[in-house]
């Protein structure tokens, strides 16, 4: 159950993508810059600390109303904790991204790096929407994103940690335990979704298992692209920017979500219509300036701030260093692949971005945890705790036995960590060898009662599982699929000869498994395969049966039931693991809550969470000048290049040497604000989530931190943590000057003002 897995296990499995994010490029030979955004003045509003932290809703309302109001919260602080409700009611998920609804006709709003996939998917070398943008100027000329586009709609939570956790401790192993837990999952989640084909239901465990809630949702299937400006906008600055400040991105795109006449989530269809969402977000009555409140909502990934000091030392000694050497490889791969293929750059885009946004973060985390001092910090940290434990009999009694036992569970991992790590990279970086497995897998589990199917195989993922292999076509290269899987098995030749043998024996049986050895295994595995098909690997996936795989002559079917055994065997380890973890983890953070003067949130787990702060600059180090927390059009132009990724278009330099402003000009600032800085807390998953103000209007969009707080995800930092965003100012002034979106504008209530 993908809810249980341990931090550093969903980790591992960031391998296949590594994220999303912008595309990498080499500096220019002068670095260009942008002197106007730092100054030494002091902020000009209230003395707040940001406490940081995700909430989950209905947790603000009660302990950080006053707080709330003293900012300048103008809303019910109820509207908070009904995620129902305005304005949480209009903030959805994409299955990875966070957007909003932005008005009654189903238009979403989110990041422009978010829709990467959609641009690469309707991109050709002759019509590249990755570079180009796109704007439909009728309904009508609006692209579906694909068989795999999602808009997730909250409608429910349920608290059932009763249900789950009854009895869990009378489990005879780990591993029982975990099942158990699993099987009661899957039960809730039957339930939920009885005779609601539309509704998609989640248990999602709070605090390693302390809580569980039951999250509804509906399911919308028909996502398309609206509009994406040029990648001169919205990927400005490309990965030299990436996590930097100043930054004058225009990272915002848009979709719009259809469903059947009815009014039901249905496949793509001409037929079709605009959901009518229950809620979409206005826009605001005010401008934005230094200090004002700002509220995200969003379904933020991941974070690690309550795990352990010793996986702590995991990440710093083992992950990150692995993960940063990791992206290097497969970048530099990618690079030179993509040299003189204009299709197979494009097919290779998403990856590549994915892996650039990887590798910057990585890097910045790791510097943050030893440089910046944050794995000390957590050091310390656990040693006042287990001072604080050791200093009170009852509090000895209650959790003295917990770090000796967490340390012996990570210790174990240590084992098979390399050796599962490359397994990963080697059935998922292949396409065709993961749809492989993924074929072998769906035919074990299928002969199974559907209740006893492993829950990602169960028959209610099917569907997704089936729209994946369609919309592999669109992304597939051989030249691509087959250098990556060479690369992944070479990386696995790596191992001590006991744990490479069993990855590679598939591919050249008791051969050497040196360069050439390894090239040729590749090549006759594509030249004799026929899952490039679509339709041979729908049928397969749909029909085959455990014994007719055995009988493929197949190669990467072969290879996939070979590696199948080392799969299952992972996944019971992880299991286990995890079994023994719901009883220990839960405890441990008990103890911080005991110990800590203030709330501590729960870690993000890919659930609906709010964070709030104020609008404001900060010191990158204590003797830098101070960074303004607005940027603005003005510093686009010196910025500008003419190449990737300082490439503005022309037409959006000539409106900003026009001073052709409008009414999306800051009283303060006397232009265009871009983009800018707040101490909220976001991470991963954050992207594209609606920024609001005290009002709950949508004043911006959340699209990235700062490379000085990358280690954040282990340690809010209040002095130098700090959200990016793209004003709304910006996003509705390149719609209204420069690209024409008036349609746009006026549904979502804007009268343009600019010719």
């Amino acid at each position: 159950m993908t809810a249980l897995r341990s931090a550093l296990g969903a980790l591992l499995a960031l391998f296949a993508g590594c994220g999303g994010g912008v595309t990498t490029y080499r500096l220019p030979p002068e670095p260009v810059a942008a002197a106007p955004s730092v100054t030494t003045a002091a902020p000009a509003k209230p003395e707040f600390i940001s406490p940081g932290g995700m909430w989950i809703p209905g947790q603000l309302g009660a302990s950080h109303a006053e707080t709330l109001k003293k900012l300048g919260l103008e809303l019910d602080p109820a509207a908070l904790s009904d995620p129902m409700a305005y304005p949480l009611g209009a903030v959805v998920s994409l299955g990875g991204c966070s957007a909003s609804f932005v008005s009654g006709d189903g238009l979403v709003v989110t990041n422009h790096h978010c829709v990467t996939g959609a641009l690469q998917y309707n991109s050709t070398p002759e019509k590249n929407l990755l570079e180009n943008g796109f704007l439909a100027r009728t309904r009508a000329e609006e692209k579906s994103i694909g068989p795999t586009g999602r808009v997730y709609v909250t409608q429910a939570f349920k608290d059932v940690t009763s249900e789950v956790r009854r009895d869990i401790e009378a489990a005879a192993t780990d591993l029982e335990r975990y099942k158990l837990i699993e099987q009661r999952q899957k039960a809730l989640v039957a339930a939920c979704e009885k005779d609601r084909p539309n509704v998609r239901c989640e248990l999602a465990a709070y605090d390693g298992g302390a809580q569980y809630l039951l999250i509804e949702r509906l399911q919308i299937k028909d996502v398309r692209l609206v509009y994406a400006p040029h990648e001169g906008v919205g990927n400005f600055g490309g990965e030299i920017d990436n996590w930097r400040w100043p930054r004058h991105g225009g990272d915002f795109s848009f979709y719009r979500a259809y469903v059947g006449k009815d009014g039901k989530p249905a496949e793509f269809s001409a037929d079709n219509v605009a959901f009518k969402p229950r809620q979409h977000l206005r826009l605001p009555s005010k401008p934005l300036a230094e200090g004002d409140l700002v509220f995200v909502a969003g379904y933020p990934g991941r974070t690690y701030r309550l795990l352990t000091f010793a996986e702590v030392s995991e990440a710093v000694d083992w992950f990150y260093p692995r993960r940063i050497e990791m992206c290097e490889d497969y970048l530099g791969l990618i690079g030179e692949l993509s040299k003189g293929d204009p299709e197979l750059k494009i097919k290779a885009t998403p990856l590549d971005r994915g892996l650039n946004n990887a590798l910057t973060y990585t890097k910045g985390s790791l510097e943050g945890l030893t440089k910046g001092g944050a794995a000390g910090t957590k050091e310390r940290l656990e040693s006042d705790l287990k001072a604080f434990i050791a200093a009170d009999p009852a509090r000895q009694k209650k959790y003295g036995d917990l770090l000796g036992k967490l340390d012996v569970i990570f210790d174990e991992r240590k084992q098979t960590r390399d050796a599962e790590a490359a397994l990963e990279e080697v059935t998922r970086y292949s396409s065709l060898l993961g749809a492989g497995v993924t074929i072998a897998r769906v035919a074990e589990e299928r002969a199974k009662p559907d209740a006893e199917r492993k829950p990602d195989y169960q028959q209610r993922n099917w569907e997704l599982l089936e729209q994946g292999q369609r919309a592999l076509e669109k992304r597939y290269s051989r030249t691509l699929d087959m250098a990556l899987l060479e690369r992944a098995l070479k990386r696995a030749t790596r191992l001590p000869e006991a744990q490479q043998r069993p990855i590679l024996e598939p591919f050249v049986g008791n051969a050497k498994p040196d360069d050439k050895a390894l090239r040729q295994a590749v090549e006759r595995l594509y030249a004799k395969s026929l899952l490039e098909r679509t339709d041979v690997r729908v049928k397969l996936l749909q029909t085959a049966t455990l014994p007719q795989l055995r009988a493929s002559r197949d190669p990467i079917v072969r290879a996939a039931l070979a590696l199948l055994p080392l799969v299952k065997a992972a996944e019971d380890r992880t299991d286990a693991r995890n079994g023994a973890l719901v009883l220990l983890r839960p405890r441990y953070i008990a103890a911080l809550r005991e110990f800590s003067p203030t709330p501590i949130a729960s870690d993000a787990n890919g659930t609906l969470r709010v964070t709030y702060g104020t609008v404001r600059g900060y010191r990158p180090t204590p003797e830098a000048p101070r960074y303004k927390p607005f940027t603005t059009v003005s510093q686009i132009v010196p910025k500008s290049t003419g190449t990737p990724p300082f490439d503005t278009p022309e037409p959006l330099l000539a409106v900003i040497r026009a001073k052709k402003f409008g009414p999306y000009v800051d009283p303060v600032l006397r232009e265009v604000p871009v983009d800018f800085l707040a101490d909220c807390d976001i991470t991963g998953g954050n992207s594209g989530s609606p920024t609001l103000n005290g009002r709950g209007e949508l004043i911006g969009l959340a699209f990235d931190g700062n490379y000085e707080a990358m280690a954040s995800d282990w340690l809010f930092m209040p002095s130098i943590s700090r959200s990016i965003h793209v004003d709304v100012r910006y996003m509705l002034w390149v719609m209204d000057a420069v690209d024409g979106a008036d349609h746009l504008l006026k549904e979502m209530g804007v009268q343009p003002a600019l010719d």
